[in-house]
């Protein structure tokens, strides 16, 4: 009896395990391809962590000791250079030269308008009262600038956001001035006459505006 027993459990057994074969084993085309799954280590690349107590530090300020300016100066450009890593203490005398002729022949030829554009307000106001007075008077000038001999900054600072930088003009000009009737009142064209101005510029160095402003012009 025991024996016809284990053979009905046997043969069931089989039965079963065929039907599972049936519905497993086999494939209908119907079934999602497997995924081919990259190894742990690919997916989640290793974290890399900070130490603790240690901080993020910024890349140094460029070196901005410059031969172009005095010593009382190379700290506040070292300031401005932090503020604004694009910062070039060579490259902004040139501007600084090339705005100092452009203020000049505005100046003389009393195009306030150009005046407007490169200086601040109070520097501004101070060139367009001359430029009115000369007008009133029927004069006109005829200045030239022969040259610049030297240019050199002398002192900077930085007060967040604004920057500014002094510089010492040293150059020769030829003046000519001539009234109404265009009579020469004053000056000659053939002799260039040394002049030593301090100019400061001004810039905003969070505004995004690369352009430099006069803020205060000083003679020597």
């Amino acid at each position: 009896m025991v024996t016809v027993e284990i053979v009905l459990l046997a043969m069931v057994a089989a039965f079963l395990g065929l039907r599972l074969y049936s519905v497993l084993g086999k494939r209908t085309g119907h079934e999602q391809e497997p995924v081919a799954r990259p190894a742990i280590e690919e997916r989640q690349p290793a974290i890399v962590r900070q130490p603790v107590g240690q901080r993020e530090t910024l890349a140094p300020a460029p070196a901005v000791d410059s031969p172009l300016a005095d010593s009382a100066a190379q700290s506040g450009l070292r300031s401005i250079a932090n503020a604004d890593r694009m910062f070039d203490p060579a490259l902004f005398l040139e501007g600084a030269k090339s705005a100092y002729g452009m203020i000049l022949d505005a100046y003389w030829k009393g195009d306030k308008d150009r005046l407007r554009f490169l200086c601040d307000d109070d520097v501004y106001e101070s060139f367009a009262d001359a430029v009115d007075a000369r007008e009133a008077r029927g004069e006109t000038l005829e200045n030239r600038l022969v040259r610049i001999d030297e240019a050199r900054i002398i002192d900077a600072n930085y007060d967040h956001p604004v920057a500014r930088i002094v510089v010492r003009f040293d150059a020769d000009i030829a003046a000519l001035t001539k009234d109404a009737d265009g009579n020469v009142i004053g000056g000659s064209l053939t002799d260039a006459v040394d002049t030593h101005d301090i100019w400061t510029f001004f810039r905003d160095v969070k505004s995004g505006d690369r352009n430099w402003k006069l803020d205060e012009t000083d003679a020597v």
